[in-house]
């Protein structure tokens, strides 16, 4: 049996703001429980939901050095669900408020003091991981602190380390002298091959530079990030670490996404009858949004956070023109206040073309998966994405930029060949883009069987998380034999 350690600043069910909370919550129940002991720590937020939190069970509490700051309170609760135990920390100066994450000083502050916290809190809740996974920056102090102040002692003998990169353009970047004063970490790291960065310290970089493996999230990002367009500054390191370097694609919990049985949805369906399911949903939410009730018509579902890195900047581009198309433009996220103001306004202007739900809820989200023809995600660069995978299992269509992950999970359409499950384009450039929505559109609208086999095609592959973990398992095995 083998001992190994997430280390996440979120974590499905409990806190969540993106994927990286997907891939903490799902991943550890996937792995095969009788070769691995897979255990969370996680921060103890006091925003997490009280229906968790009255459950947490208390183990102990003790104080920690953290540098000039001197002894901090550590609180350790714990947890169990699905089989998997959880442990929280808990310190409420850190983990109060009602958000996770805040002003980015604090947050430096706060991560530190739980990468710390994460490894302190092992010998009292009796706990020896061989393998410890660090998620994304707020983590990524574990290896640094391991090959340091915790190396003399015994108890944190060979442990290996693997970090994750779910998100390379967030690496926690401040002043050398603050990062260096709060972690109490010694001087001589703080260099341009370890945590050194511009002349700043970099908690990222520093994980990159002590960690046995680094993963990130599809095959396709692992190598764009080794590019200085897609590098953020870190691509020549990456490239010195290519051999520990590798991608593995996130999967999607095939239990909550599931249109067979999905309660938020107003019709559930399967392969066999998905035409006349998503015709009977797209009927209802066509009603619900105000959109003229026309379960003819092509809509296209737009679910994402309104930035440049999701392509806004090319939707508002070619808006005037794809508007006078065939189709019905849904957008459910928040974001940039520019590309907020601009669905409300063709809300405003097109009522029967455009539908802006400028908030998150999950349940219009599932609706409008269910509902939509295709989703489009014309991501300037994209780690992994879900949004696409979830479009498969619900016979959405996606119409993608070839980046990352979208890349190797969307094959494609070829009418000579009859094969692939979408269609994307290759190049940032909002005309291409345009063009490849139109021919999305034509073999809609005049070729249904053709789009009603690629649809098939995208309900039947497996982006579940057996195949993800799997790998995982395999990474594990290669490091801890």
């Amino acid at each position: 049996m083998k001992n190994i350690l997430f280390v996440a600043s979120e974590c499905v069910p409990f806190i969540k703001t993106g994927g990286l909370a997907d891939v903490a919550g799902a991943l550890p129940k996937s792995l095969d429980r009788t070769q691995f002991d897979v255990r969370v720590v996680l921060p103890d937020y006091t925003c997490i939901p009280e229906k968790y939190r009255s459950q947490f069970h208390y183990i102990t509490n003790f104080y920690m050095d953290l540098g000039s700051l001197g002894k901090i309170y550590v609180g350790v609760f714990s947890f169990e669900l699905d089989g998997v135990t959880y442990y929280f920390i808990d310190n409420e100066h850190y983990f109060g408020g009602d958000k996770p994450y805040g002003e980015m000083r604090f947050d430096i502050e706060k991560f530190i003091f739980f990468s710390k916290a994460a490894l302190s809190i092992l010998p009292v809740v009796g706990f020896h991981p061989d393998i410890i996974h660090c998620h994304d920056w707020q983590a990524d102090l574990v290896p640094v602190y391991l090959h340091t102040l915790f190396k003399s002692n015994p108890f944190y003998q060979g442990i290996r380390t693997i970090i994750t990169i779910h998100n390379l353009r967030f690496q926690g970047i401040w002043d050398i002298k603050t990062i260096r004063s709060i972690s109490g970490l010694p001087a001589d790291i703080f260099t341009p091959d370890r945590l050194e960065f511009k002349k700043d310290a970099n908690m990222l970089k520093g994980g990159m530079v002590y960690a046995d493996r680094i993963t990130t999230v599809s095959r396709t990002y692992a190598g764009e990030i080794q590019m200085p367009y897609y590098g953020e500054g870190l691509d020549g390191l990456l490239r010195a670490k290519s051999g520990t370097l590798s991608g593995i694609l996130n999967g999607i919990d095939y239990d909550i996404y599931n249109p067979q049985t999905d309660s938020k949805i107003e019709t559930t369906y399967s392969v066999k009858n998905f035409r006349k399911g998503k015709t009977a949903n797209k009927r209802k939410l066509q009603k619900e949004l105000g959109l003229p009730e026309d379960p003819g018509v092509m809509t296209v579902g737009m679910i994402t956070r309104l930035t440049d890195q999701k392509g806004l900047d090319l939707v508002a581009w070619v808006m005037e023109r794809l508007l006078d198309s065939q189709i019905q433009l849904v957008v459910l996220g928040t974001g940039d206040p520019n590309y907020e103001n601009m669905f409300r306004h063709y809300e405003w202007t097109r009522k029967d073309k455009v539908s802006a739900n400028i908030y998150f809820n999950d349940e219009r989200a599932h609706k409008i998966y269910a509902s939509s023809d295709a989703i489009l995600m014309p991501s300037s660069f994209e780690p992994c994405g879900l949004t696409q995978l979830i479009a498969l299992r619900y016979g959405s269509v996606p119409i993608v930029r070839e980046t990352g992950g979208l890349k190797d999970t969307v094959e494609p359409y070829n009418r000579f060949a009859g094969t692939g499950t979408g269609f994307s384009f290759a190049n940032y450039n909002a005309d291409e883009m345009l063009s490849t929505i139109f021919y999305a559109e034509q073999v809609f609208y005049d070729e249904r069987k053709a789009w009603d086999a690629m649809v098939e095609r995208g309900t039947k592959t497996d982006f579940s998380w057996n195949n993800s973990a799997k790998e995982d398992e395999a990474l594990y095995h290669s490091l801890v034999g």
